[in-house]
């Protein structure tokens, strides 16, 4: 079939007898999986204490040079999936642009990133979830090994929803996350409007430092922030992973991505702002604020009435097991394709014949979660929050690296291939994104952190070593990878040179 065509190309898995994925996704749906996964309102209640340790009261401007660094990011998905819709998203995106070894390699990290963003949100899921529970007077204090408890309780319903056929899936976390992102809405509004009219508690008030670093702090510090800005917004184009199941894949998934990352971008930077207003910018402020256990949650308890804080908290943790089953979708949508072009073990790519999901690779995914959890909480000793800290910075490290070669790949298929119809100026956005990831990036890994915080850089590192040692040693394997997405994608070795079939309209 053409790789034009929007009815998909002819899978692998069809050629093997294989059922193939179920093409029923409209755009609100591809939405719901970039919204899930990126689950703004659990990290605006957890993610801006991060950069605030880091730079203080300046936490929106950290926020606002990760929106910088992801429009960039999208700028190189939208080029990308308005040529290709494969279900395993950049490990397709990287493979048919840069070969099948830095696909495979691709693939393989964002597997990662997927697995243990699903350990970062089981975790928060489980916080809130030990929190709620204590504020209702159903579990008064509850151990610290709680957040573990009731986040393999969670994974329980995240695997059973994760295997439902995608629909129904994406309705569930679009209603969920619309929900609790409008409970937040409406709690910065009364937040902002207290301050304003000089009625909130403390006698704070509308503080415009905010949006200026504190004296004596470097500007280069501001990037050790933005770490937290870009996991805040990790996720925002998960929609790619359903290309296989979107009804009209290069025009809607492109809006999807851009859509979320706009918007996104606008939320995170006035919620953030207004948090820290609502804390205050003094010492005694900011430290409050890194403190908290509900960042909105502890905001509507203090400005409006302690229902509206369990409330908040409610809203949160299910924002978090959401972002966990879209953390587990984009896990075994991966897996799945990964599997299928002969890469990882042919049983993951097998589908339901009843459900029409990768049901073997969906549990897989929660597999591995389990194990992650279970060497956290009975080997090493540790507690649910530092596991929630370094998971999500083991991810994000990891994604910083899958955004680079994405961004590489868009830039040798747009500009370096004949095709005239994307004008050469545009150019500067994809080189920009990559000076601004592989900056965050080295600013992040090097020096190497000692202590509990080098689980996090040295985990990553030794994920993408393992992937790239597995490319090197199977060079028959990779080749048959790239085979057989080629073949899936309905493109030819030398498509790449033939803009009239992989170019879409001037932007």
């Amino acid at each position: 079939m053409a790789a034009s065509s929007e009815s998909g190309p002819a899978s692998t898995a069809t050629e093997t007898g294989q059922p193939k994925l179920h093409r029923n996704l409209s755009v609100w749906e591809a939405i719901g999986i970039s919204l899930a996964l990126m689950a703004p309102s659990m990290a605006a209640s957890i993610n801006p204490q991060g950069t605030a340790t880091t730079v203080g009261r300046a936490v929106p401007i950290a926020f606002a040079l990760a929106f910088v660094g992801v429009l960039l990011v999208a700028y190189t998905f939208v080029r990308l999936t308005q040529r290709f819709h494969h279900s395993g998203s950049v490990y397709g995106f990287v493979g048919a642009t840069l070969g099948p070894r830095a696909g495979v390699i691709s693939g393989w990290a964002l597997t990662g990133t997927y697995t243990f963003y699903a350990v970062v949100t089981s975790m928060a899921g489980g916080r809130f979830a030990a929190n709620l529970l204590d504020a209702i007077g159903v579990w008064n204090n509850p151990p610290t090994w709680s957040g573990f408890l009731l986040g393999v309780i969670g994974m329980v319903l995240v695997w059973f929803l994760a295997i439902t056929p995608a629909r129904g899936g994406t309705r569930v976390l679009l209603a969920a996350e619309a929900v609790t992102v409008l409970l937040i809405l409406i709690v910065i509004v009364i937040v902002f409007a207290k301050l304003a009219g000089h009625s909130a508690p403390n006698k704070l008030g509308l503080d415009w430092s905010v949006f200026s670093l504190p004296s004596g702090t470097p500007l280069s510090t501001i990037f050790l922030g933005v770490v937290f800005g870009f996991l805040s917004f990790a996720g925002f184009e998960a929609a790619s992973t359903l290309g296989e199941e979107t009804r009209r894949p290069r025009r809607d998934i492109p809006r999807a991505i851009l859509g979320v990352a706009i918007f996104g971008g606008i939320y995170f930077f006035v919620v953030t702002a207004v948090e820290v207003m609502g804390f205050g910018t003094s010492a005694k402020g900011v430290t409050a604020f890194i403190n908290s256990t509900s960042l909105v949650g502890d905001l509507g308890t203090s400005y409006v009435a302690s229902w509206l804080g369990t409330i908040i908290t409610a809203g949160a943790m299910i924002s978090a097991f959401g972002c966990a089953l879209a953390s587990t979708v984009g896990a075994s949508r991966l897996a799945y394709a990964m599997s299928r072009d002969g890469v990882l073990p042919a049983r993951l790519s097998r589908v339901s014949p009843r459900r029409r999901t990768p049901t073997t690779s969906a549990a897989a995914v929660v597999l591995a979660v389990y194990v992650i959890i279970a060497f956290t909480w009975f080997v090493l000793g540790g507690d649910p929050f530092t596991l929630f800290l370094e998971s999500g910075t083991i991810g994000t490290l990891i994604l910083l690296v899958v955004y680079i070669l994405a961004t590489i790949g868009m830039v040798r298929l747009v500009f370096f291939s004949g095709d005239s119809r994307v004008r050469r100026w545009e150019l500067v956005i994809p080189v920009l994104g990559i000076i601004v990831l592989g900056y965050t990036l080295y600013r992040n890994v090097w020096p190497l952190p000692t202590g509990v915080n080098w689980w996090g850089p040295s985990v990553a590192i030794a994920w993408l070593v393992a992937g790239i040692a597995w490319v090197l040693a199977r060079p028959a394997a990779t080749r048959r990878a790239g085979e057989l997405l080629t073949r899936a994608e309905g493109l030819a070795t030398s498509d790449a040179a033939e803009p009239g079939r992989l170019s879409g309209q001037r932007a």
